[in-house]
């Protein structure tokens, strides 16, 4: 039961202060992201302009919220699902499939209204959102049953759904690209709502829920409790199973919602492309954000960090007219580095090496 508890920190008198916002979990990831505004603001001109027009603000940092939206989505349930010790490779598969089912339902038609030709959508827009959805939701209890009813390994049983999802997702549009003509739909990715796209409005949403229900819920200290000690938790009394079956479908209710911002962003839904890459992207912003992928204690904040971070490192070398592929690059040197930061023998190899040196 020892294990279960979570000690409140000592309290530290005030001079230490700054020491304290140094070691705080959050000072490495903001600092990067800092730094990164730094050097985006000395290379690239007009980087923090915010303009105005048609009363929808336009800037580079808009854009670069807008285009994190679906990153920071799949981080934050992500961020829940390594608190438990999980992994969710599928998150790019979920994406493809509730982008094709709102775009395979919804379409659209054209018609004669009034004498003036108008796209209806083929389905009412709020039933094809739900089935995309409830797509989504079903693949999340796909891979909660199997990592929580039959026990198999996160990264085996999400790899099911990661290989298998896109090539049903492949076969419902035959390979296709399906294109929604349904002006209403666009909303969702490229609306605007008091000045900042509707997109926005949709992450602040899911990040105040999850936030509420890790805070002010015993939700929360429940996960980070099966992510420290699985075992002890389940003597404890604690239906783990329950818990990791919750994560998973969350996880995957959130790739969902991220999937039909995708789709409605670029009007269309591809299979073959939607999504792809975008679990190593989360993953990889949920550890710059502080989470530690052994499992227990996580940030919600951090993961956005670790997401803007990501999308303005996108954007700062698209705007430098570098290559494309330098990114991937980047992101392989960024993942070594946050490996390195928590391994457990690096860091008592790094201070017998300071020790040393002293």
């Amino acid at each position: 039961m020892s294990s279960l508890i979570l000690q409140r920190p000592a309290a530290v008198p005030k001079a230490g202060s700054s020491i304290m916002f140094v070691h705080h979990p959050l000072f490495r990831p903001v600092a990067a992201l800092a730094l990164l505004l730094l050097l985006d603001l000395m290379l690239i001109p007009g980087f923090f302009h915010l303009e105005l027009k048609d009363g929808h603000l336009y800037g580079s940092l808009i854009d670069i919220l807008n285009r994190a939206a679906p990153l920071i989505l799949a981080a934050l349930g992500m961020t829940l699902v390594i608190a438990t010790r999980g992994i969710d490779i599928s998150v790019g598969a979920v994406v493809a499939i509730s982008a094709t089912v709102a775009a395979m339902l919804i379409g659209g038609t054209l018609v004669m209204q009034d004498g003036v030709p108008t796209y209806v959508a083929n389905t009412p827009m709020v039933w094809a959102l739900c089935a995309a959805m409830g797509a989504a939701l079903l693949c999340g209890a796909w891979n909660g049953i199997l990592v929580a009813g039959l026990g198999l390994q996160p990264i085996v049983a999400t790899l099911i759904l990661m290989v298998a999802g896109r090539g049903l997702a492949q076969l419902f549009t035959d390979g296709q690209i399906i294109t929604v003509y349904y002006q209403p739909y666009f909303f969702l990715g490229s609306g605007y709502l008091f000045g900042l796209p509707f997109s926005l409005y949709l992450v602040a949403g899911v990040f105040a829920l999850t936030a509420l229900l890790m805070r002010k819920t015993a939700l929360g200290l429940f996960i980070q409790t099966v992510g420290i000690n699985p075992v002890a938790a389940r003597l404890a009394g604690l239906r783990t199973a329950v818990l990791i079956f919750f994560v998973y479908v969350f996880c995957s209710a959130c790739a969902g919602l991220a999937g039909l911002i995708i789709s409605a962003n670029i009007k269309s839904a591809d299979a073959n492309n939607a999504g792809l890459l975008l679990e190593l992207d989360a993953i990889l912003a949920v550890t710059l954000g502080g989470t530690s992928l052994a499992g227990g204690k996580f940030s919600l904040v951090g993961s956005v960090v670790g997401a803007l971070i990501i999308q303005t490192l996108t954007y700062t070398i698209y705007s430098l007219g570098l290559p494309p592929e330098i990114n991937m690059v980047v992101k392989s040197v960024v993942v070594f580095l946050v490996c390195l930061s928590q391994s457990a023998e690096f860091k008592t190899m790094w201070r017998a090496v300071q020790g040393g040196a002293a």
